[in-house]
């Protein structure tokens, strides 16, 4: 496997689909089958997403319309509906600070939702961070940036306790004074240059130092949905893995493509789910492939499409004239 290889993908040079695999651009042929809109659907609903959610909360501050007031690390929806983040609170109560009784409810309603929808699919549909990671990542490919500085995953762990034992230590949710999802909300409200900073520079680590490394090895806000996301409901399958070409089109576009491998490559009892939490359900692995191998389902869904008929025998080319005679 050469280190161009996306972690977890097959060594198979001798296959078509590997051999074209270098010279591809991911989509292209998706979108040469099946058009621009399936294959870039989930992608464009994503960025809609997350443009309602930041719409959400400038509303208020820009037409004296409050939705939503607050961040996404605590916020309160039509003076109604709280929501907090589940990181938010584990620092808090490691600071020693109980939480209030909103903020209680806040963590079980966005817990719970993300139990059934998909732990990470925060961090690819909601976290404004997300399109500066993914234009980081087209950028890599496009420009055949190397993959960089091959970060261990045990990383976000590393993080996720320091922060913890910072907050314990300090008595503070101390993550909040550098979270890049609060600090982009305060520039575009009040156009402080922290946040500003802060976008640049994970762009350019991603881009430049580590592939996926921000969402995938650092931020801490994602390992706890990632938590999460090992039990929620909302899974992708690939369903049918017995069409798969090994064209490497969804490992290419894949921030976590460690996890496509057990459920496209697994034996046939194996399930075709992705069951790891790492996975953050963003749909580019359905948008992108040409063979419609990947689909959302549900956790319990172990169908596997019926592998295709074998191609027929090629026919042998009839012995020249002269070699007819013995």
């Amino acid at each position: 496997m050469s280190a161009n290889t996306p972690a977890g993908a097959p060594s198979r040079p001798s296959s078509p689909g590997a051999a074209r695999a270098a010279a591809r651009v991911p989509g292209r042929e998706a979108r040469r089958l099946h058009g621009a809109w399936t294959a870039n659907r989930y992608l464009v609903l994503r960025r809609l997403i997350q443009l309602g959610v930041l719409a959400l909360f400038l509303s208020g501050p820009l037409a004296g319309l409050w939705i939503a007031k607050g961040t996404l690390a605590a916020s309160l929806t039509l003076d109604v509906l709280p929501l907090t983040d589940p990181f938010v609170v584990a620092q808090s109560l490691v600071a020693r600070h109980w939480p209030e009784t909103t903020a209680l409810t806040g963590v079980a309603i966005v817990i719970g939702f993300y139990l059934i929808f998909g732990g990470r699919t925060f961090c690819s549909f909601v976290c404004p961070v997300n399109p500066v990671t993914d234009l980081a990542a087209w950028l890599r490919r496009r420009l055949g940036i190397e993959k960089g500085w091959a970060m261990r995953r045990e990383t976000r762990w590393l993080v996720a306790l320091a922060v913890l034992a910072a907050s314990a230590a300090t008595s503070t949710v101390a993550f909040e004074l550098i979270n890049p999802v609060t600090l982009i909300y305060r520039a575009v409200l009040f156009g402080t240059l922290a946040g500003l900073l802060i976008v640049v520079a994970i762009f350019v680590f991603d881009l430049v130092v580590a592939r996926d490394g921000w969402c995938g090895h650092v931020c801490p806000v994602g390992t706890a949905y990632g938590l999460i996301g090992k039990a929620t409901l909302l899974r992708v399958s690939a369903r049918g893995r017995a069409r798969c070409d090994d064209c490497l089109d969804c490992f290419a576009v894949c921030p976590e493509n460690q996890v496509i491998a057990p459920a496209l490559r697994g034996r046939d009892d194996a399930t075709p789910v992705i069951l790891s939490g790492d996975c953050t359900a963003c749909g580019r692995c359905v948008d992108v492939c040409p063979e419609r191998v990947f689909t959302f389902t549900h956790r319990f869904d172990r169908r596997v499409d019926a592998a295709l008929p074998p191609s027929p025998p090629v026919p042998d080319e009839p012995a020249p004239a002269a070699l007819e005679k013995v």
